[in-house]
């Protein structure tokens, strides 16, 4: 293979690994962010339940106090019953006392709503703390995953900035100049494969002579639609005695 060619590919490889990493990279704030928006859904929820069951306290509170009222009244009639002198007094103080019983049951039986509704938000924020500590351990987990990759990324682009500095000082610079300016409009592919006749990029179809020469790997040869750069990968020695390979494989 050219020499130039083989430069460029590795030129091609090394910056394509740069941008993955810087990519990458630029995504982790975004992630950060995801992983902060779960946990705070986690969080809301748990809070949201509390919420419910102080209100719940709350209310059974009220409805405790009406009954004990409720109660002072039954208590306060029966005392006066004993002191009435005619049947119509008996009657209608009788009537009160009944009146006060009902209402005290009606109100007993609404603390009992409270109690058993109580018992459910309960489950439920035990349940929903319980998914917020789980959540919290999958983020902290996924974090430290993060920082790790953040470091392997940042080293991996030290790397390929040294390598491509060593690359770059060997190479011409007027076929360094093409392949940056390929670069730039082609979305930092610059070098691509040729394969059955075709660009493997770009997709269109070489024309028979142009991909004849890129087949022999010995020039600088681009793509007549996308300008990319050409190098073709021949396909694998077959074993002695075996038919003759027809796959090829991708550097």
């Amino acid at each position: 293979m050219h020499a130039d060619l083989e430069r460029l590919i590795a030129l091609q490889r090394l910056d394509s690994s740069a941008q993955d990493a810087q990519r990458r990279l630029a995504e982790q704030p975004e992630r950060e962010k995801a992983l902060d928006a779960h946990l705070e859904a986690a969080r809301a929820e748990v809070a949201a339940a509390k919420e419910r069951l102080t209100a719940n306290q709350a209310a059974r509170r009220v409805v405790e106090k009406d009954v004990t009222v409720q109660q002072g009244r039954l208590s306060k009639y029966r005392d006066q019953l004993m002191a009435v002198k005619t049947n119509r007094e008996y009657q209608a103080m009788q009537h009160e006392i009944e009146t006060a019983q009902n209402e005290v049951k009606a109100l007993e039986e609404k603390v009992l709503e409270r109690m058993l509704e109580a018992d459910e938000i309960t489950a439920t924020v035990k349940k929903l703390e319980a998914a917020l500590a789980a959540e919290q351990k999958r983020v902290d987990a996924d974090r430290r995953a993060m920082a790790t990759e953040i470091t392997e990324l940042t080293a991996t682009l030290e790397r390929t900035a040294g390598e491509r500095a060593a690359l770059v000082a060997a190479m011409d610079s007027k076929l360094l100049a093409m392949f940056e300016q390929v670069a730039r409009k082609r979305n930092g592919i610059a070098v691509a494969e040729a394969r059955d006749g075709v660009c493997t990029i770009c997709h269109v179809r070489l024309r028979p002579q142009v991909f004849n020469t890129v087949r022999r790997n010995d020039d600088i040869v681009q793509c007549d639609h996308c300008n990319r750069i050409l190098y073709f990968v021949p396909a694998p020695s077959a074993p002695a005695g075996t038919p003759d390979s027809v796959s090829q494989t991708t550097p």
